[in-house]
This record gives C-alpha cells, structure tokens and sequence, in this order.
C-alpha cells in the first residue's frame, strides 16, 4: 500500500472527533486504527454491558469517521487473526500501512500508559502520545498544584476550577455568594414520588449484533443484557443530556443522596459511561448546565451540585491519579484484609440496602454516587475489606467505570486506604443514615433501630467496631473526635456487646468469599 503519513490509534474511551490524536488529521493521507481486543475486556472480567457499551460505541464513532470520508482500519474481536491485544493489533497493523509515524491520546490506565512507553522504545516508527484535550485539567497544571501538598482536598482544587473556567462566577466570586451548596442537597424522596422517565435507547443493528457477540463470547462475565439502553453515539449522548438538562436538573441537586427500591436512576444524568468514552465532553456539560441556571431552567443548588460532580469531582480524581500513581494503589491505611463476600456478585444477602444495589448493578452496570459510597462502600469500610478486592469489584462491575476514575474514589474516598490524602476521615455510617436516605430498611430482615443481637442491623455494630478496631489510627483524628466521645461513653459492657456482635457476623454466613 502506499506510504502513509500517519497512523491514528484511537482507544475505545476516546471516542470524540476533536480528540488530541484527531485534531490535525489528513483525511487523504493518515488512517484511523480502532481495534476490539480480548486482553481489554478481560484484564478484569468487566460487566457484560461495559463491553458491549464500548464496543457498540466504537463501531458507530468508526461509521461516522468513514460517512466523513475517513479511512479506517477497524479489527472487531472476531476478526481473523485478532492478536487480542493492543501491542499485537498495532504491529500488525505498521506492516499493514506502513505508516511515517503513530499518533495517540495518552491513556486512561496506567497500565497502557506503561504499555505506551514501551511502543515508543520497540515499535519500527516513531509514536508521538499527546495529552488527552477532553479534561477540563491537564495532567501538569494538576501535578504542579498537588506539589508538595499531602492533603489534596477536593474543594480547595474545584473553587481553582471555578475560578479558571469562570463557571458559576460573577466578578471573580461564586454565583449566589457561596461556592458549595451541599447542605441543600441531602432531601430524601416523598413516598409516591415518581422520578422522569429516561429516553429509551433500543439497540439498533449495530448494538445488537455487539450485544449478541458479548453474550457468546463473555457469558460467564458478571451482569445481564437485556436492559441495555445506553446511547451509543454522539448524537444519542446529545439527546440523553438533553433529557437530563430538561427533565432532571430541575431537581438534580435535591435528591442526588437519595436512594429508593425499584429506582435506579432517579434524576442522576446517567451521562457517565458518555463522558469517559468521549461522546460528551466535561466542557460542554458543564457549560450547558450553567447556562440552564442563566436561563432560570434550573435552581442554582441543582447546578452547582452536578458541576461539581463533573468539574470537582471527576478532574479532581484523574489529577490525583496520575500525581499520585503507581505507588497510590499500594496503600492500606486501615490495614484492612478481609475478602470481598460473594454477595457482592450474588446478591444473596438479607441486608436488603446491598441486595437491591447489587441488584440494580447486574441489570444496568450502573448504581448511583450514594449507593456507591454509602452502601457497598460503606460495608467494605466497616467490614475491613481488603482494598484491591474491593477496587477490582468497581472496576468490573460499573459501565462507566476505568482505572483513573474508579481507583481514587474508591481507595481514598470509599477505604480511606490512602490514609487521608483525598478526604480528612473516613465516610463512615450506622444504618441510621441508609434509612434516612432510602426506603431501603422497610424491606430488610435486619432491624434498623435495634442496636444489638441477631436481629440488629448490621451496619449498627460494624459502624462503632469499625471504630474500635482502628481506634489506634483514627482517635486522634480532629474530625473524628465527636464519634469517638460518644464510644467512650457507651461503658464497658456495650462495647463488649458491640465486638461480639460484629465478630459473629463477620465469622458467620453472609461473609462467605467467593466459591471455590
């Protein structure tokens, strides 16, 4: 064939046409490599929707590169002589083309960004990896604000944020006089509230003919298909923003923490999996739900609240993760060592909060912020959990889920692992909390308001032997001081009560690990 100038690797997580590896692309000379591999979607045996989420992606963002009058190299999984991995398909791939140079986007995963450095040292052409345009926060400027900081708060880098992007702001100060309206934020459901309706994404051919090839090739994978319904392109991400922006938003920020039975979804914008392929762009969002604010569609509460999800949260992690990595994953503050129980995959618990999360996590590879912390992170924390049990668990389980999103939250915010470098102490709760944000106790075998014995919620006495077990390494925590008074006030035989209690249930059925 004839000599190309460049070939373009695009990653199925960087699906956007003004991608850095796209920017400055010659339609008549380079060529787009996009390939389907079995070591992607195996490394952890992701949810059967993630794969089938990308892929299908991938195969319409390749369509619409080719009706643009790109050429494109596309390798599907079952494509003859697939090598299965990214290093293999791209070598082929240079004997196919013979191209002057590669071009790609830096990863999201630190493994690739390993794997990518080793391109650069083996492969016969040059590989020039650029930084990823789609964050809002590039790699350095994070970097150089996290230098010789050891607690890196979330808040102090999101007012930076504000400040740099000019979202909510008047005259160099926050929109409505204060930068954090999370107070506002924490509304529990009214019985018989009903939720919007979300647009419903059929599959079409393409969709199909990926869910279908997941479902053979994958089958012993956790999660179901049949409720897939992501928006698999561009112009469907647009309109689920839309949807959100319309419908949602409104009334977004009131209920974010709240949690019901049979309601995954709630008014959470769903635009996740949308964001971390490409198809949306952190700038964007964020822009249109500011100006949903300026237009009177939305509270400011609701809007401050979701682009601080977006501009705080999601830049703040990726920062953190490239700052802070690879040692950041070896970190086990807590000295946390239990198994992961099976009933995170099964479901099969009495605990009802976990039995409905991991319910809805099977049918939609989606659980919201709360459920997600508050929930399964909370278990994890209070049981004692061993943290690459746990992280691994998010990784798999979640559509929207990559290593620099999912890692930080779930070792600093959800394991306090870290040791305090994301958040000043652990979130940690009694079932009080869950039964104020949900309906989830009424359906429960357990008891919330009993404290003690078989029939006591568990995350009664986990919550205040969790204390007691760490008492060594959080007592002197200022933040903690309020909750380790009141333990030292309940006496001796309470606390004994509270320790057999635990000890029981973390012996006995429940805790059983995964099958042998």
């Amino acid at each position: 064939m004839t000599s190309l100038r460049t070939l373009r690797f695009v990653l199925g997580d960087q699906l956007h046409r003004r991608v850095s590896s796209l920017t400055d692309l010659d339609p008549q000379s380079d060529v787009v490599l996009m390939v389907e591999v079995r070591e992607e979607a195996i490394y952890v045996r992701h949810h059967k929707q993630k794969i089938a989420y990308l892929f299908a992606a991938m195969r319409h963002f390749a369509a619409d590169l080719e009706a643009e009058g790109v050429t494109v190299d596309y390798v599907r999984l079952d494509a003859p002589g697939n090598t299965g991995s990214f290093t293999g398909e791209l070598r082929r791939a240079i004997k196919r083309h013979e191209p002057d140079k590669i071009v790609v986007t830096e990863p999201g995963e630190w493994r690739v960004w390993e794997m990518m450095q080793g391109w650069r040292d083996d492969l016969p052409v040059p590989v020039d990896i650029r930084d990823d345009n789609r964050f809002l926060c590039p790699r350095a400027d994070f970097a150089r604000w996290a230098e010789e900081r050891h607690a890196l708060r979330m808040e102090t880098f999101y007012r930076g944020m504000r400040k740099r992007t000019g979202l909510l702001m008047k005259d160099g100060e926050p929109v409505g006089g204060q930068w954090n309206f999370d107070h506002d934020n924490r509304k529990k459901l009214p019985r018989g509230h009903r939720s919007p309706e979300r647009p419903d994404f059929v599959p079409d051919a393409i969709t199909s003919e990926v869910i279908a090839l997941v479902s053979d090739r994958f089958a012993d994978h956790f999660g179901d298909l049949d409720a897939f319904r992501w928006p698999v392109t561009r112009a469907d991400a647009l309109t689920a923003l839309k949807h959100f922006l319309d419908e949602c938003l409104p009334h977004f920020g009131d209920y974010q923490d709240a949690m019901k039975t049979g309601a995954p979804f709630l008014y959470h914008a769903l635009l996740s999996p949308a964001l971390n392929a490409g198809l949306l762009t952190a700038e964007e969002v964020c822009r249109a739900a500011a100006r949903a604010y300026d237009e009177g569609a939305a509270p400011l509460n609701c809007v401050e609240g979701f682009i601080r999800q977006i501009l705080g949260w999601r830049e703040y992690v990726r920062g953190l993760y490239w700052a802070r990595m690879p040692a950041y994953a070896e970190t086990n503050a807590l000295a946390a060592k239990r198994d992961l129980p099976w009933f995170y995959w099964s479901g099969e618990t009495r605990m009802n909060c976990l039995a409905q999360c991991v319910a809805d996590t099977r049918a939609h590879a989606y659980a919201h912020h709360i459920q997600r912390l508050m929930v399964t992170g909370n278990f994890a924390l209070l049981a004692g959990l061993e943290p690459a049990q746990v992280e691994e668990w998010y990784l798999v389980v979640y559509a929207d889920a990559y290593e620099w999103v999912e890692l930080p939250n779930v070792h600093g915010m959800v394991l306090w692992a870290d040791g305090g470098v994301m958040g000043s102490k652990p979130y940690a709760a009694s079932g009080a909390y869950i039964n104020r944000m949900s309906d989830y106790c009424r359906g429960c075998t357990y008891d919330v308001a009993a404290k003690s014995g078989e029939s006591a919620c568990p995350f009664n006495y986990l919550y205040w032997n969790f204390l007691i077990e760490n008492a060594d390494r959080l007592a002197g925590n200022p933040r903690m001081a309020m909750p380790y008074r009141t333990l030292d006030g309940l006496g001796e035989r309470r606390r004994e009560e509270i320790t057999t209690d635990a000890a029981r249930f973390l012996a006995g059925a429940e805790m059983r690990s995964a099958p042998s």
